[in-house]
């Protein structure tokens, strides 16, 4: 039997403490309680279930050395609100090529991405994933991580929804299974229903 490890935190490296505190504040990200005493600072992104750390001589890293990734289910909302926090935000996507400037054009899943840095020079990128690849989440387990990606996904079924009742040309009183077979499907990586 194998023992769950499950990715609790990562400590990044910063200057500036009070500084870097209200800079994710600033992004929205949730500032949780630590120790007293520790000297630690943590924030959580929002839908995460691991966080970031860091405080006085934590790391002996320099400053603006890391480079985390973000998943995000819509990336034009992601940086909508990044901007809005007064952040600058840089959108690109993955080409044949190397990196191309803006949306992937046919806006595939993992293709679409958004860069952002830290005032020490942290890297942060975003990846808009919708679908994931197969084998890369618990078939037995769909979440989500806001009430938006959950919003995003309905939207996206809906979507297929529609398309399957047009190809078997009547109503289905079943969408809500469908849906849900749907869903999760997509997040599991698996083939989606038609």
């Amino acid at each position: 039997m194998s023992v769950d490890m499950k990715l609790e935190v990562v400590v990044i490296p910063v200057t500036d403490v009070d500084r870097a505190t209200e800079f994710y504040t600033r992004l929205g990200w949730r500032q949780d309680v630590t120790p007293p005493g520790s000297g630690v600072v943590q924030f959580t992104p929002p839908g995460a279930d691991a966080s970031i750390h860091f405080g006085a001589d934590l790391t002996t890293a320099a400053p603006g050395s890391a480079k985390g990734y973000l998943i995000v289910s819509d990336i034009e909302a992601a940086r909508d609100q990044l901007v809005a926090a007064g952040i600058e935000v840089t959108l690109f996507h993955l080409g044949t090529d190397g990196p191309g400037d803006g949306l992937d054009p046919d806006r595939r899943s993992y293709f679409s991405l958004a860069s952002f840095s830290d005032p020490d020079g942290n890297a942060w990128v975003l990846q808009e994933i919708t679908t994931r690849l197969p084998g890369r989440i618990d078939t037995a387990v769909t979440s989500f991580g806001s009430a938006r990606d959950l919003a995003t996904a309905l939207r996206r079924a809906a979507a297929a929804h529609g398309g399957h009742e047009e190809r078997t040309g009547e109503e289905d009183p079943n969408w809500p299974d469908w849906y849900a077979e749907y869903m999760a499907a997509e997040q599991s990586g698996a083939d989606l229903p038609t």
